[in-house]
Formats: C-alpha cells, sequence, structure tokens
C-alpha cells in the first residue's frame, strides 16, 4: 500500500513538473542552455529508513560553485520495531500494529548550501554537488485508536467499541483492529526541535535550465520533548533517517 501510495505522488509531482515547463518552455527558449541562470525552484518525493516524505528548495547562485537555497519539507515517521498484525478470530478484523502509540510526522524548514564538486559539461552529463542543510523542526504525534472487543459476563456475546490505545488492558486477544485515522486528532502533540542535513546531489541531463537530480544523505532531527512510538521503549528525542529523493526543477533569471 505504501508503495502505491509513493507511486501516486511521484506521479503527481512528474505532472505538475510537466505542467509548469510547458508554461516556462517560450521563455526558456529564448536563451541558451550555457547561459548561468541564477536563480531556481525544485519540488521532489523522497523514501527513507522511516517512511517517505515531500519537499520544496528555493534558491539562487553566490558565485559559480555556490548555491544559497532555502526548503520545506513533509515527513512521516515509523518505528523500525513496527509489526503489523490482525486478529485471527475474527475475519473481517482490521490490521493494525501491535504496541504502537503515536504516529508521528515531522514539518522541516531550514536555509543551506550546494555546493558544486563536478559541474557538467555544456554537452551534458551529471553535476556532482554536496549539499547540507539545517533549521527548525516539528515533530506532530497522535495518539493511536483501536477497535477493542468486550464480552459480556457470560461471554456469550461482545460489542466492539474504539479506544485510545493502552498497553496494560490491550492485548493481541482483545484488539479487534486499528480504528478510525480520525480519532484522537484533538489529542496531537506538538514536539519543536532542530534539524541538519547533509547529502550528495547528482544532477543528470543536458540543459542547463532544467532540474533532474537523484539525491542521498541523511537527516537529524533533535526534539527536547520526546515522542513516545513505541510501548515499553524509550521515548525518542534524537532521530537518524538515511533518504533516497528524486527532484525536478526549473533555473531562470
Amino acid at each position: 500500500m505504501k508503495r502505491i501510495t509513493l507511486v501516486l505522488v511521484l506521479f503527481f509531482i512528474t505532472a505538475i513538473v510537466c505542467t509548469v515547463n510547458g508554461q516556462y518552455s517560450a521563455l526558456a527558449d529564448t536563451a541558451p542552455d550555457n547561459v548561468l541562470l541564477e536563480k531556481q525552484w525544485s519540488i521532489g518525493a523522497l523514501l527513507h529508513t522511516n517512511g517517505w516524505g515531500l519537499k520544496f528548495r528555493k534558491g539562487r547562485n553566490v558565485n559559480y560553485l555556490r548555491q544559497f537555497m532555502w526548503e520545506i519539507e513533509f515527513s512521516t515517521y515509523k518505528s523500525s520495531k513496527e509489526v503489523r498484525s490482525i486478529n485471527p478470530y475474527f475475519s473481517d478484523s482490521r490490521s493494525y500494529f501491535y504496541g504502537k502509540l503515536n504516529y508521528a510526522w515531522f514539518f522541516r524548514g531550514g536555509v543551506g548550501q550546494q555546493r558544486i564538486l563536478n559541474r557538467k559539461p555544456y554537452w551534458g552529463g551529471v553535476q556532482l554537488s554536496w549539499i547540507y542543510y539545517g533549521g527548525f523542526s516539528l515533530a506532530i504525534s497522535k495518539p493511536v485508536y483501536l477497535y477493542i472487543i468486550h464480552f459480556n459476563n457470560g461471554f456469550t456475546d461482545y460489542e466492539v467499541r474504539e479506544e485510545k490505545y493502552n498497553p496494560e488492558i490491550h492485548y493481541v486477544d482483545n484488539i479487534y483492529g486499528r480504528g478510525s485515522f480520525l480519532a484522537g486528532l484533538t489529542q496531537v502533540g506538538l514536539h519543536p526541535g532542530v534539524y541538519v542535513k547533509t547529502g550528495l546531489d547528482f544532477e543528470f541531463g543536458v540543459k542547463s535550465r532544467q532540474i533532474n537530480a537523484l539525491e542521498i544523505g541523511g537527516i537529524f532531527d533533535f526534539s527536547p520533548i520526546p515522542v513516545a512510538i513505541m510501548a515499553y521503549n524509550p521515548k525518542q528525542s534524537f532521530f537518524l533517517t538515511l533518504y533516497l529523493s528524486v527532484m525536478f526543477g526549473k533555473r531562470y533569471n
């Protein structure tokens, strides 16, 4: 399901980029490809070791080999200890992650630089750049709700109620399945912090006006207000993920 979601996201991003490229094609064709263009923007999607995300960047040249950039980014986060479970005694039960206390998402906003290590020649090729960013990070947590089975005194009948997951009283034998995603929206937690990011950017293609790039790197988030994701595990203040992203964009003056 997550792979299908990512494919749809990538398709959506590609469609937007194609539309924008079409709107700027007339202007772009008036300038030669070897002109050093001052400004740029790009959008992209990323897969990382604990989820997926979307991002937007914009910036300008500082000099021939260095660019000042700012970015905003959204990213999901899941624990590596999550295991999907299902109640085997009910054929219509919904799967859930046993022991998961909270969902978590990250919103990041920061500034950084992109240093070109190897500029591609005028006939095309691969341009290699080193990127580094830092800024504000906001983790948002939302409690997990599950459908819980409640039997009557004689165990002859039962009813199912949606409840906030409590590992002290909810076990694999009385969990019917995952609850509504909307349940618990009024109980979200905010965990402000900071992040740093570094990586390598590989830009492909012939035209300098178009950005088609792959990026690999790592992101480190810190929040002084820890996030509880899994039951019976320490709350997390430190989050380290490795990522791979695809970027599309435009350069202009």
